[in-house]
């Protein structure tokens, strides 16, 4: 009896799976297609409302559906771990994203394709928190610094590979790829992990679920976010809807942050911001997140709609992002540690705030190597960016409380992506209606430039009002676009003084297994 006891005690805190490398791969390729296809569809969302008679206000729904979705099933990770087991929900996740993925490159219309984009997100949210809890548990404790930095690097390279794939597929083959190719990566990614993980032993029980916690987290959430997409078409707080929008969201977090506060088994944990470096590492990675985000979003748009790029070729100037973060993962991974990480993060929210910079000062001219080489700095802030971060905040947890807070933080982290999609869509495109209104007052038939203009082609007006019209709208969304990333860079500046919020040593406790949560 005690033999047994003692092997139960062992196979639930040191697990380890017959082939570490392909556990590794398995948890991986899972991770890394949910990851990137938060940025595959960035690119192809031109061609994607075209084919499905859409604007491309609507088609940026084709993202925040995904990460709606996902962040409200990111906290019943918790719940659905203890109640069936990490390894089962990791799998069953992965393979109904497949069926999602498959479904979504069937869709025939824009509702139907969000309809699917939001199952997608629905059935992965846990699927981060969960990655990192068995990668955590399935190293050993001397190299766990290791396997938080190959999620990093999931994290970091999804996104960057997200758009060169997808403009190719797109530019080759048809949009509806980008989601096709899901289906045999998830159907491989599950199968391995069931085969290496599935006698992993986990300690069951049958948690109550948050249902208050839940509702009030969908109204809130929900809420607000068509409120900020429907917001500047339906003309903000002079719509009735949109006034019931903003009316039920803030009741709904109200009652859901007091409910979250006072539950015994909440399906957000929002005490652990009790742990200083777990609020102030939070708070920098939400935010930095968002940012990062907005810049993901706003250059696929940008290079197509403004500069004329195809789909493949705007993929093609981001991909030079994840040269840095490649080639420096294993020394962050190995190294960081040695350092005070809140001055690796201060730098890598510098090096981002001066790449934003950087774009903000480009015009309508700027070359692809310029573009290219402005991504490429930007793949060093990246690099040292999510490792330290995620040290960082988990550094004074213990025990269960590292899944709770990993799964907090990639909730909070989505939500923020999320809302930042609605928020830089909308800014830009005010940007861009203030700016072609100022640019068009210039424009009269007093102007000898006019004149003159009017007379080159051959005194047609309305030839000549079509033409500078174009003009004109190409350079007001272009001066929106730099006050954009102006913007941005000043906001990672102002992420620095919260990095520091934060007290060192922020070694992982990591006390605990893996397996039980």
């Amino acid at each position: 009896m005690a033999s047994t006891a003692s092997t139960a005690s062992q196979s639930f805190g040191e697990f380890r799976p017959a082939s570490l490398v392909l556990a590794t791969i398995g948890l991986s390729l899972g991770t890394f297609m949910q990851v990137l296809d938060m940025t595959i569809a960035n690119v192809s969302l031109p061609t994607i409302a075209g084919n499905l008679s859409a604007s491309q206000d609507q088609s940026t729904w084709v993202i925040t559906s995904f990460t709606v979705a996902q962040a409200i099933t990111l906290p019943m990770t918790g719940f659905l771990s203890r109640r069936f087991g990490e390894v089962k929900v990791f799998v069953w996740a992965v393979l109904l994203f497949s069926l999602f993925s498959m479904l979504c490159g069937f869709a025939t219309s824009l509702s139907m394709l969000i309809l699917f984009r939001a199952l997608q997100g629905a059935v992965v949210g846990p699927m981060y928190p969960i990655t990192q809890s068995l990668m955590v548990s399935i190293y050993p404790r001397d190299k766990r610094g290791m396997a938080l930095a190959i999620i990093a690097m999931i994290t970091v390279v999804a996104p960057i590979v997200g758009p060169v794939a997808g403009g190719w597929i797109t530019d080759s083959y048809s949009w509806r790829w980008i989601f096709f190719i899901n289906v045999p990566i998830g159907l491989f990614a599950g199968a391995v992990v069931l085969a290496q993980m599935g006698k992993r032993l986990e300690q069951l029980r049958k948690a109550r679920i948050d249902w208050v916690g839940m509702v009030t987290l969908i109204l809130g959430v929900g809420s607000l976010q068509i409120m900020l997409d429907k917001g500047n078409q339906l003309d903000w707080f002079h719509s009735g809807t949109i006034v019931t929008l903003a009316i039920i969201a803030v009741i709904s977090l109200i009652v859901w942050v007091i409910w979250e506060l006072t539950d015994e088994t909440p399906l957000v944990d929002l005490r652990l911001f009790r742990h200083r470096n777990f609020a102030a590492g939070t708070l920098a990675l939400v935010l930095a997140f968002a940012l990062f985000f907005s810049i993901s979003l706003l250059l696929p748009l940008w290079l197509q709609n403004t500069l004329g790029y195809t789909a493949l070729w705007s993929g093609l100037a981001a991909a030079p992002i994840g040269v840095i973060p490649v080639l420096l993962t294993f020394f962050v991974g190995k190294y960081a540690t040695r350092f005070d990480l809140r001055w690796l993060t201060a730098f890598s929210f510098a090096v981002m705030g001066f790449v934003c910079f950087r774009f903000g000062s480009f015009n309508t001219e700027v070359n692809f190597a310029n573009i290219a080489l402005t991504e490429f700095m930007l793949g060093l802030g990246i690099a040292l960016f999510f490792m330290p971060i995620l040290t960082i905040l988990l550094s004074d947890l213990e025990g269960t409380e590292i899944a709770e807070g990993s799964g907090s933080a990639t909730f909070l982290r989505t939500v923020g992506a999320s809302f930042a999609v609605s928020i830089v869509t909308y800014l830009w495109s005010r940007g861009s209606v203030s700016s072609h209104a100022t640019l068009a007052e210039h424009i009269n038939p007093f102007d000898s430039s006019v004149r003159d203009g009017v007379a080159a082609m051959g005194g047609n007006v309305q030839h000549y009002a079509v033409v500078i019209n174009g003009v004109i709208s190409q350079q007001a969304a272009q001066i929106s676009f730099n006050h954009l990333f102006q913007g941005l860079g000043v906001g990672f500046f102002l992420l620095i003084a919260v990095v520091w919020l934060a007290k060192p040593p922020f070694t992982p406790k990591m006390r605990g297994g893996g397996g039980a949560h």
